[in-house]
This record gives C-alpha cells, structure tokens and sequence, in this order.
C-alpha cells in the first residue's frame, strides 16, 4: 500500500515535543502505535496458515520474499477474530527481541485512520481498571480533542517466549510468490 516516512518528533507552539502516531479501528475502538515502529501499510491479502500455533497468529504473508508472521491483534486483546473486508490492512510493524534482533511482524487491523500528532502532555496514563484490554498493553491515552486514543505498548503485546515463536514461524523457507491460501472472506 504505502511505506511511511516518519518525522522526528517535533515542538508545538507552547514547547511541548508532539509525537506521530498511527491510528487505527479494531473491533470500534481507535488505537494507534509510534509511527516509529511502522514499515508499511499493505492490503490484506494471502495469509498461509502455520499449523501448532497460538490462535492469534493469523498465519505468514510472502513480503517481498521473507516470511512475516502475521498476527490478529483482535484475537490477541481477547476478542473474536477480525473479519475481513475491504478496508481490511496489514499494519507491518518492526520489533526488537531480548537479544536485540529486529522482526517484521504484520498486525491484522480493520481498517487504518491517519497519522496523529499528539504531544507529550497529551498522553495520559493508562486507566488502572476498566480498559478493554488488558492495561500493560496500553502506553497511554492519547487526548486528540475531545476523544481518547488508545496508545500501545508494543514491546508488551508479545511475550518473550511468543517472540522466540515468532521467529521461528518468521524462519520457515520463503514462500513462491503468490503461495498460499485465502482466508475466508478475503478479497481475491
């Protein structure tokens, strides 16, 4: 779809340094990630389903010649699986491990908003009860007007044991171009 090219986080007028952050729809609710974390946006295409893993990995996309595992983010948070539609996307987000190694990773989200710019100031901590998530997934709220964001901790979302996981799928022989099966109700 599109590749991203982040700014460096920049002042306001009052002084207070904004920060971008990618917002996006999963399941009603609006969350978004450091735009810093973020390698490309693409539609929702193929995914390979990968037997023996946990229900929330979705399965593993050919991109550009690499297996990426791509994850569920619905499934992830506990809630059902995303159904796919047109707006569907697959946010590829880079993650560094415990030993300092970089994965791609694709995110399944409904549909992507826009870059946000939110400062500092504006992100205020997570709720202690109540959120629809679990709270040490949440960096913070991000206070965009009168709304609230949901800003991810994305070093959280995955366990140091799902990383290594994950790197293993990750390491599974490069897929032929255009391998793989739909997923039900996927656009062809």
């Amino acid at each position: 779809m599109k590749a991203l090219k982040p700014r460096e986080p920049s002042a306001d007028p009052a002084g207070d340094v904004l920060r971008q952050y990618l917002s996006f729809m999963l399941k009603g609710d609006v969350y978004a990630i450091g735009i810093l974390h973020i390698k490309e946006i693409i539609e929702y295409d193929k995914v390979t389903s990968v037997p023996m893993v946990p229900d929330f990995i979705r399965g593993v996309i050919n991109l550009r010649g690499a297996v990426v595992p791509v994850i569920d983010l619905a499934r992830r948070f506990g809630k059902s699986v995303s159904q796919i539609n047109r707006r569907t996307c697959i946010v590829l987000i880079e993650l560094a491990d415990a030993q300092d190694e970089t994965h791609v990773l694709g995110l399944v989200v409904d549909a992507v908003n826009e870059v946000l710019e939110i400062a500092d100031v504006d992100v205020l901590p997570p709720p202690a009860f109540g959120a629809r998530i679990r709270t040490d997934f949440i960096q913070g709220m991000g206070r965009v007007g009168e709304d609230f964001v949901i800003i991810l901790q994305l070093d959280q979302i995955l366990s140091a044991e799902e990383m290594q996981l994950l790197s293993q799928v990750g390491e599974l022989p490069s897929l032929p171009s255009g391998g793989g099966r739909h997923e039900p109700g996927s656009q062809a």
